[in-house]
């Protein structure tokens, strides 16, 4: 058997005189506070704790103990600031007398505004716990006069009492009683409490091996930010943000309703995933404003969470300039917040494709806030410039992996994302084509207006698609035309490159540079 206090079975200790040197007094309360909810378990108390918080307060990793001393009851209340002011140690001489008048124990108020229900009494050893707990470390050997007394006093909230019990008990033995998700949960969230690194990393590995539901990874992505920074609890955290990432992988499966439905870590979960499958980023933008528009009616309520919170998972990079226009004249976010998110988004725009990697790569792949990485996009983004005179005209640059283009055979399609010219939509798209005359699959690029346009418009545009292409690396005229556009229409060549399908995909295929497939489209509107 291993004997040492760090690991060792010493469930036979377990409240036993003969192997305790201290008597734990354990009083349980309930807060008589005006509003206060009766809560059943420490999750249910601490998730209502935090909706009612009007601010919230970040933890340190270092769980530090307040010492405030009363020399006139020769005693000293020890508060853990890791426990949101929630369990208070009261150490009190042994020897004390007892109060007179006969107070019934059940029933004291104490000066927190709290009543007693009940006491339980626990032999324990100091030895054991302070192995186990920095915070019993610090409160049995901090020099002071409550270190060395025989008695203290743990006041813990009713919804605790179950939780702390068996955290006590597998300070002795290693092992729980429990093994109800939920029970595992309140018991993990005391045991960040008391400083219990083992039984935290022992509860995030039982919860690991149940199966995850949307309640409850919900409910793991809400606990105390404490417990979300501890490194045993984020193996825990991180599969429940990739269980509701998978769940909404597809946002064109999922009902407005259930969206709306979700709290604002759910949203984050799925804000936070690259492969959430979406039209363009543009759209993630939308449903992003009606979810805080559902949950937030106050302006400036709005304003902070979009800023806050939301914010850093939206890739405002890969948003259309028309997207990032509106945001600076609306007022989703204060003007500053505003500003600076737009001009960081269009720098990046502006950027060339190995400056752009170049950001990537300082962006960390395990962070949840990816402001630069592209989303499996279902609209593939663009790059655009344009010009107001003497014409409307602009130039579209779209850039394709060699992946993607591979994955349109034998009949498929990419689409870019909507872009503007003369007050129209307009978009591009990049296919698979069977040549009729040659009866070979190729590659061909076409324009399309948006069928949302007005039923009556009619607009006439010169186009002209060119592709980037080996050794000059500079881009080559393939085709151009006249076309008058009305909703809903497209125009284009079957056959862009004048290649068979198999020579088009072969690795020396010279429109393929690094990987990539470099087009551009200049289009301008005849008057």
């Amino acid at each position: 058997m291993d004997l040492s206090l760090s690991g060792g079975d010493f469930r036979f200790a377990f409240n036993n005189v003969n192997f305790s040197d201290r008597l734990l007094r354990i009083e349980i309360t309930q807060s008589s506070g005006e509003g206060e909810v009766i809560c059943s378990s420490i999750v249910d108390w601490a998730r209502d704790r935090k909706r009612r918080r009007e601010d919230v307060t970040n933890h340190t990793n270092d769980a530090t103990c307040h010492v405030e001393s009363d020399l006139n009851k020769n005693s000293c209340e020890i508060v853990n600031e890791n426990s949101n002011n929630k369990t208070q140690v009261l150490v009190t001489a042994a020897e004390q007398e007892p109060k007179s008048g006969g107070e019934d124990e059940n029933e004291r108020l104490t000066n927190n505004n709290t009543s007693v229900l009940s006491v339980q009494e626990l032999h324990i050893s100091s030895a054991i716990l302070a192995a186990k707990s920095p915070f019993f470390y610090k409160l049995f050997s901090n020099g002071m006069l409550e270190s060395e007394q025989k008695q203290m006093t743990l006041k813990i909230d009713a919804s605790e009492e179950t939780a702390v019990m068996e955290l006590l008990k597998f300070m002795y033995s290693n092992s729980l009683s429990v093994t109800a998700s939920s029970a595992l949960l309140d018991v993990l969230m005391v045991a960040d409490k008391f400083e219990v690194a083992s039984c935290m990393k022992y509860c995030s590995q039982l919860l690991l091996k149940m199966p995850m539901t949307l309640e409850s990874s919900l409910l793991l992505l809400d606990l105390p930010s404490t417990l979300l920074m501890a490194d045993s609890v984020k193996p825990l955290t991180n599969a429940a943000r990739q269980f509701i990432a998978s769940r909404y992988k597809n946002m064109s499966k999922i009902t407005m309703e259930e969206l709306m439905a979700l709290p604002l870590v759910g949203i984050e979960a799925i804000l936070a995933s690259d492969g959430l499958e979406i039209q363009s980023e543009d759209v993630v933008y939308e449903v992003v404003l009606k979810w805080v528009k559902s949950h937030y009616s106050v302006l400036e309520a709005r304003q902070e969470v979009l800023g806050s919170h939301l914010a850093r998972y939206i890739r405002f990079p890969h948003m259309t300039t028309d997207r990032l226009k509106k945001i600076l004249t609306s007022n989703d976010f204060r003007p500053s917040v505003a500003s600076k998110l737009v001009v960081e988004a269009l720098f990046f725009k502006t950027e060339s494709l190995a400056h752009q990697h170049v950001l990537l790569a300082h962006e960390q792949p395990a962070s949840t806030s990816r402001r630069f990485a592209k989303r499996a996009y279902v609209h593939r983004p663009i790059k655009i410039v344009e010009f107001a005179v003497p014409r409307p005209q602009c130039i579209i640059y779209l850039d394709l992996k060699r992946k993607e283009c591979e994955s349109i055979y034998p009949s498929s399609r990419i689409s870019s994302q909507p872009f503007t010219l003369g007050g129209q939509g307009f978009f591009l798209s990049a296919q698979c084509n069977m040549d009729h005359l040659c009866l070979i699959h190729c590659f061909g690029l076409f324009i399309g207006m948006q069928e949302n346009g007005s039923a009556s418009a009619s607009v006439t545009v010169d186009y002209d698609f060119s592709v980037r292409s080996k050794p000059a690396m500079e881009f080559v005229g393939k085709f151009k035309g006249i076309y008058t556009f009305t909703r809903g229409k497209a125009v284009g060549c079957r056959n862009l490159l004048g290649i068979p399908w198999d020579i088009f995909t072969a690795k020396n295929c010279p429109y393929f540079i690094n990987d990539v497939l470099h087009l551009r489209a200049d289009l301008s509107i005849r008057l």
